[in-house]
């Protein structure tokens, strides 16, 4: 059996080898192989026919001679007329073979009239029957096998015609097992090479040129690069963006493969590449995480996070389990987060190699839920706490401020409290940016939040039981929920706009698994009290960060300058509390610690004595949903909180309308 199919796939070989041939003659040659295939199908007919008519095969010599010239003679000029050969024979379908049949019926008539009617001396006249059927069948057939031979190909060979063309930066080993990896992808085709080694420029690798990286806009045009597969791994971040830099005035879109460990030095594939991501570009050398930092309060101790099902609360988790604790618990309000983040981290659990794997133990709870706060940490007594449950979009937190505040500083407190009595070791807050002289809700939420853990570490409570409350205070996260990138990358596939805020809106960026990272390093660190600032790097304009994500797409941003552009960005106005630029400090005098991206900022609080009763009064206010008392009570309690002049809260805006009505 083995054999037998060895033989059809030699068989199959061939004839695909004969395809390419076939369909490279030109239109007047193919027409000229019909005609001799159709030739030769009149001089068949006429054989078989006196077969069936007489059982035996003659020679076609004499009288069967004059048949098959007969029939030569009749069917040509009747098929040319009928423009059999104008037809393309490997699109043919039942018009086609209807064309064939009409074609043979004129011409059938024609010779049944001549060996039937007339007759002709040595010919049976049942040939003038036989034949023209015989005839009908075999061009008939034959049209179907060029179909089936050729039009399977030749459709292949379109597709892969059409796929798009690329080129591969990078002429190293990498760059060649990617392009050997690809000689069979029905997505794309390599017609060369980019790479900055000037030995190499005008050199063939596996067949295919190498060109020189100055060289891609006219390449773009010339070769029709749709896209540039970035197959360098081993690059630094500054070459990388230097290299993503030049790719970006050419217009294409570039892909990229995973960096060496993610690759695991395995052997490359087409589902390596993935398309770039922006935090390529916003992203910085990656700093060796300090081990034993990570490992100084999660290694075989009980951690919980809040807010498990979050962004940075997920990551924390992926994080934590792979350094080993000895249980996990993650809280979580949201249903369906907790069920997603319990999942994906149970899967991992599985491929953990560890003597004891860790316990992962999923809460439904809020993090405002006093007694189920307590109810958890008495029954764990946990080591290490992540507090990561916030409300941290600002607009929304803006149009629903007791809400946030509640979840927010409420949430933070009755969860550190119930730590501090139950002896947790480390309380560690995910702090913001936008607690840094805030203009919103949100960000004065996170500040307040802030200021009660520092002054409950400065009670008795907070130093007799021992834990070490610290902050930790970053700007956004790459890809978090509420993110613009993701964001944008949508308005990008949709075909724009993008829209955008306002012009000169500056962020500081940082991946999720970075931060997470240093949340964890910076949380080992606390003496108690300690406001930790992660070093986020240069801030970004977001209008840059749109045009790079248009540009990296292989589009153009649609402007004054460039008015047949692919995308256009639409400015909005700043929403409810939004500000221009954020900070990290609200004073001047950060110290470092022993991790060069931690810095350890010195901030002033109320202490608890004076600040109980204010948090206090501003519950009831809360309660109540006193927006204006809300509202003023922040200003006093956090320093520079400026907000805008007008209330949004739904609720309020509600009532005054409803108010406005009545009156």
């Amino acid at each position: 059996m083995s054999e037998r199919a060895g033989k059809l796939r030699f068989v199959s070989s061939y004839m695909r080898q004969l395809t390419i041939p076939v369909l490279a003659l030109p239109r007047f040659a193919k027409r000229l192989v019909a005609l001799g295939l159709d030739v030769s199908l009149c001089v068949l007919a006429v054989w078989l026919a006196y077969y069936l008519r007489l059982g035996v095969f003659v020679p076609l010599t004499g009288q069967p001679l004059w048949a098959a010239v007969v029939s030569v003679g009749l069917a040509v000029p009747v098929f040319i007329i009928s423009g059999l050969y104008r037809a393309i024979f490997r699109y043919s379908g039942w018009p086609a073979l209807l064309a064939v049949a009409r074609a043979v019926a004129v011409y059938g008539v024609a010779y049944a009239a001549v060996f039937m009617a007339i007759g002709v001396a040595g010919v049976p006249r049942t040939v003038g029957i036989l034949q023209p059927i015989l005839l009908l069948l075999l061009v008939g057939a034959s049209r179907l096998m060029v179909r089936l031979w050729l039009g399977d190909e030749y459709r292949s060979l379109l597709r892969r015609a059409s796929r798009p063309r690329v080129l591969i930066y990078g002429a190293g080993t990498t760059g060649r097992q990617l392009a050997q990896a690809m000689i069979h992808s029905t997505e794309m085709q390599v017609v060369g090479f980019l790479d900055d080694d000037d030995r190499l420029h005008g050199q063939v690798l596996n067949g295919q040129p190498i060109y020189r990286p100055d060289d891609l806009p006219e390449l773009v045009q010339t070769l029709g690069i749709a896209d540039v597969l970035l197959a360098m791994p081993r690059l630094s971040r500054h070459r990388r963006n230097e290299i993503l830099a030049q790719i970006r005035l050419a217009q294409v879109a570039v892909r990229t493969l995973p960096s060496l460990v993610d690759l695991a030095q395995g052997k490359i594939s087409v589902s390596d590449l993935r398309e770039l991501d922006i935090d390529d570009l916003l992203g910085r050398e990656s700093v060796t995480p300090n081990h034993i930092l990570l490992a100084k309060n999660i290694v075989g101790k009980v951690v919980l996070v809040t807010g498990a099902g979050g962004s940075i609360g997920s990551e924390l988790c992926r994080q934590i389990l792979a350094v080993n604790p000895a249980k996990l618990l993650l809280i979580e309000q949201s249903e369906f987060a907790l069920y997603a983040i319990h999942q994906e981290l149970e899967e991992k659990l599985a491929r953990l190699d560890v003597a004891t794997p860790p316990i992962l133990v999923p809460l439904l709870a809020s993090v405002q839920d006093d007694d189920r706060m307590r109810e958890i940490m008495s029954t764990w007594h946990p080591d290490t706490v992540y507090h990561a449950a916030a409300y941290k979009h600002v607009p929304l937190v803006e149009h629903n401020p007791a809400a946030g505040i509640k979840n927010n500083v409420l949430g933070t407190l009755r969860t550190a409290q119930a730590a501090a009595e139950n002896g947790v070791s480390d309380f560690v807050l995910i702090s913001t940016d936008k607690a840094v002289r805030p203009t919103n809700v949100m960000g004065a939420s996170k500040r307040l939040a802030e200021m009660a853990l520092q002054a409950l570490a400065a009670t008795q409570l907070g130093t007799q039981s021992g834990t070490k409350f610290s902050m930790v205070r970053f700007g956004n996260v790459l890809g978090s929920s509420g993110s613009v990138v993701p964001k944008f990358r949508q308005q990008i596939r949709d075909g724009g706009p993008i829209t955008l805020t306002h012009p000169e809106v500056t962020r500081y960026f940082m991946t999720i698994p970075e931060a997470a990272q240093l949340v964890i390093q910076a949380g080992a660190m606390a003496k108690g009290g300690d406001v930790f600032v992660l070093d986020m790097g240069q801030p970004v304009k977001i209008i840059d960060l749109a045009r790079r994500m248009v540009e990296l797409s292989g589009l153009m941003v649609k402007d004054e300058q460039h008015p047949d552009g692919d995308i256009a960005i639409e400015i909005s106005g700043l929403r409810p509390g939004e500000k221009l630029y954020e900070e990290l400090l609200i004073g001047d005098n950060p110290k470092p610690t022993q991790h060069p991206r931690i810095m350890k900022a010195h901030e002033d609080f109320i202490p608890w004595a004076e600040f109980e009763p204010k948090l206090s009064a501003l519950e009831l206010a809360l309660n109540v949903n006193d927006v204006g008392v809300i509202r003023l009570m922040l200003q006093q309690l956090v320093a520079g909180y400026s907000p805008s002049d007008d209330i949004v809260d739904w609720v309020y805006l509600e009532q005054e309308a409803m108010a406005q009505a009545q009156g």
